[in-house]
C-alpha cells in the first residue's frame, strides 16, 4: 500500500489554492490547505505534513515570520510560493530554513518537480536510503510504498512511520525513545508497549515467520535493528 505524502498549501488566495491543491491530488499527494498562519500552524500540529507550500503575503502574520516557527515545529519540507521577487526576500527565507523558494506566477509542472526534488533530497539528507531490499520485502521510502513478493502491504501511517524510522538506520539499533519521539512526538510520555504492539503487527505482515524475525531485530532491553540492504 502507499502512503501519500501529505502537502498543506498556505495562501490567502483561493484561486491559487485551488490551482495548487488540483495538481497535487492529480500527482497523488494529501493535499491540505490554509488561509492564513493560525489555520497553517494548527494544521501542522495536526496533520504534521510532509511537504509545506508557504505564501509569504498571509493576511495575520508575515510568511517569513512563520519560516523559522514551522521548521522548529516539525522537521517538514518547506517550500515558499510567493509572488515576492526581490532577491534579499529569496535569501532571507532561505537563510531561516525554507528548503526552495518559487516564484508567482509559476507553472504547476515545475512545482510538482520541486516538491519531488525537495522530499528526494530531504531521504537522503536523513541518511537513508530512497529504496531498501531483504529477500521478498522491499521498502521504497521516497514513494512511501512497501511490497512483499511483489504485492502491496497495507500499513497504517504509524506502523509506517516506525519501518521508515528503522530503513533510514538500516543495519542500526534504534532505540526505543527515538522510535517513539518519531512516531508520537507530541506524547508527554510514551510508552513501550505501545511500540511493542506495533512492531508486533508489522512483523505479522512483513516477517516469513513472525515468531522467528529476521527482518525486524529485537536488541533487548534497547530498542530495534532493520536489517536490510540498500536495493
Amino acid at each position: 500500500m502507499k502512503l501519500r505524502h501529505k502537502v498543506l498549501v498556505v495562501d490567502d488566495e483561493p484561486q491559487i489554492r485551488r490551482l495548487i491543491l488540483a495538481a497535487l491530488q492529480r500527482a497523488d499527494y494529501a493535499a491540505l490547505e490554509a488561509g492564513n498562519a493560525r489555520e497553517a500552524m494548527a494544521h501542522l500540529r495536526a496533520e504534521r505534513p510532509d511537504v509545506v507550500l508557504l505564501d509569504l503575503g498571509l493576511p495575520d502574520r508575515d510568511g517569513l515570520e512563520l519560516v523559522p516557527l514551522i521548521k522548529r515545529e516539525l522537521d517538514t519540507t518547506l517550500i515558499v510560493v510567493s509572488a515576492r521577487e526581490a532577491t534579499e526576500e529569496k535569501v532571507a527565507a532561505l537563510d531561516l530554513g525554507a528548503d526552495d523558494y518559487l516564484t508567482k506566477p509559476f507553472d504547476t509542472e515545475e512545482l510538482l518537480a520541486r516538491v519531488r526534488v525537495a522530499l528526494r533530497n530531504k531521504v537522503t539528507r536523513e541518511g537513508g536510503p530512497a529504496a531498501l531490499a531483504a529477500g521478498d520485502v522491499t521498502i521504497d521510502l521516497l514513494n512511501r510504498e512497501i511490497t512483499k513478493g511483489g504485492e502491496p502491504v497495507h500499513l497504517t501511517p504509524k506502523e509506517f512511520a516506525i519501518l521508515a524510522q528503522l530503513a533510514s538506520a538500516a543495519g542500526r539499533v534504534v532505540t526505543h525513545n527515538q522510535i517513539m519521539a518519531s512516531v508520537w512526538p507530541r506524547e508527554s510520555e510514551h510508552h513501550v508497549e505501545y511500540l511493542r504492539v506495533l512492531v508486533r503487527s508489522l512483523r505479522q505482515k512483513l516477517e516469513q515467520d513472525p515468531q522467528r524475525p529476521e527482518l525486524i531485530c529485537n536488541e533487548l532491553g534497547v530498542g530495534y535493528r532493520l536489517r536490510l540492504k540498500p536495493a
